[in-house]
């Protein structure tokens, strides 16, 4: 599975969304839901530090501005495209949403449950099964989070 360029285009604004996280004391991550066509529908960036909310992950702001946007929690046919790969919590909602696709930059071997820690996104006891491609612009992606904690320490 490769990503196409609708996908690419999407990451890329990801990556600003999460250079804007970084700009705020937050974690780096960036995500964007795009509908079939290629429009955006939602974005999002880790907003925690800034809410003072533990689940304003990227995924979930994201979520659910697409959600509001179209008028209904069921985002089929669309595309989630995030900086990092998705934490339990965010895979739940990814699920909950019926999200059929999600795309991803870095993986994350502490947390990640699109297939590096945890496969949520894909287990088959679940209703529902996402088609996951992860590694995009992984390079980019991992850079701009380490940058973020090498700054911290």
């Amino acid at each position: 599975m490769t990503p196409t360029a609708r996908d690419l285009a999407a990451m890329h604004r990801a990556f600003a969304l999460a250079a804007e996280a970084a700009a705020a004391d937050d974690v780096p991550v960036g995500a964007v839901i795009v509908d079939a066509d290629g429009h955006v529908l939602g974005e999002g960036r880790n907003l925690r530090e800034v809410t003072n909310d533990p689940t304003a992950h990227a995924e979930v702001v994201a979520l659910r501005q697409a959600a509001s946007r179209i008028g209904s929690w069921h985002l089929a046919d669309c595309t989630l495209v995030v900086t990092l790969e998705p934490c339990v919590m965010c895979a739940g909602a990814i699920l909950q949403a019926r999200v059929p696709r999600v795309v991803f930059g870095s993986w994350d071997a502490k947390a990640g449950a699109a297939g590096s820690m945890y496969d949520v996104l894909r287990d088959r006891r679940l209703p529902h099964r996402v088609e996951v491609i992860g590694g995009v612009q992984e390079q980019r992606a991992a850079a701009q989070l380490q940058a973020f904690f090498e700054h911290r320490r």
